[in-house]
């Protein structure tokens, strides 16, 4: 694995790549790594010829300054878990590398996507997401671009700027994955303690419970409702919001239209961490 830390150098590199014809697969993230990040890999192994992973925790996503100091950063153990799924390149850039003007201006219409849920809670979250997975585009200028199926409502933003700029690029949505009991994996897991972990199977019990009941269609409040006890009646477990959305714009629906994509959201605290989690529903 070759890893860089500057956009020049990256960039030259690439450029012999894709002057050889190789197809460029581009897997974003901010570290502190485990199988979640790791399956976005192999999803790219099969579907491109050089896997490039980004390590960049991006500041102008963070609402919160306390939430950016505490984002674990274990970069040797990422260089290590990378180099056991045979990652072809890592860019791992500083903070001036990639924000070389402090005073760089960037806003994009995302229209209700970016006022709903994640929007509504985190203000300008996705404005700092799409402004860094742009800068990340606009460099590796790659065929394929793997996001986890986990941050839902980011991956529904990141076709959304897709869409707007018109890349040439594939956005491929790949599985969440959860640990044995059904966890969605998160680097956030890493600060709640067993017992935490535990508590927080509630997320997933509650989307299970809908992913099962969902057909029956015209109790579609009552099942909703059902599912939310799960989580309310789980000590230690504050429900941020809980919806079920039609898919690509995330709006919240009281009725299932069978032409039309469907997923649940939910976000909850455990132990003061944010969890967030989805499952499709039909």
């Amino acid at each position: 694995m070759e890893i860089f830390k500057t956009k020049a150098a990256l960039q030259a590199h690439l450029q012999k790549a894709r002057s050889a014809g190789k197809k460029i697969a581009l897997i974003p993230t901010m570290g502190a790594l485990h199988e979640g990040h790791l399956s976005l890999l192999d999803y790219a192994r099969p579907i491109s010829d050089i896997r490039v992973c980004s390590i960049f925790v991006n500041p102008t996503q963070f609402n919160d300054p306390k939430d950016l100091e505490k984002y674990p950063r274990p970069i040797e153990n990422d260089i290590s878990l990378l180099e056991s799924v045979d990652c072809d390149i890592l860019f791992m850039p500083s903070v001036e590398e990639m924000y070389p003007d402090k005073n760089e201006n960037w806003h994009i219409d995302l229209g209700e996507l970016d006022q709903i849920w994640e929007g509504e809670k985190r203000p300008g979250h996705f404005q700092g997401v799409t402004q860094v997975v742009y800068k990340l585009f606009t460099l590796v200028q790659p065929d394929i671009a793997c996001f986890g199926q986990k941050d839902f409502q980011q991956v529904m933003v990141i076709q959304r700027m897709i869409e707007i700029k018109a890349l040439p690029i594939q956005l491929a949505i790949c599985p969440i994955i959860r640990d044995q009991h059904g966890l969605a994996l998160s680097s956030r897991n890493m600060r709640l303690s067993d017992e935490g972990k535990t508590k927080a199977l509630a997320l997933s019990r509650a989307l299970q419970y809908l992913k099962d009941h969902i057909a029956d269609n015209s109790g579609l409040r009552e099942i909703k409702k059902k599912a939310l006890t799960i989580l309310t009646d789980t000590p230690g477990v504050t429900v941020e919001y809980f919806a079920i959305c039609e898919s690509s714009s995330l709006k919240e629906v009281e009725q299932i239209d069978t032409s039309k994509q469907h997923v649940a959201l939910v976000t909850a605290w455990v132990e003061g961490v944010r969890l967030i989690d989805n499952m499709i529903l039909t």
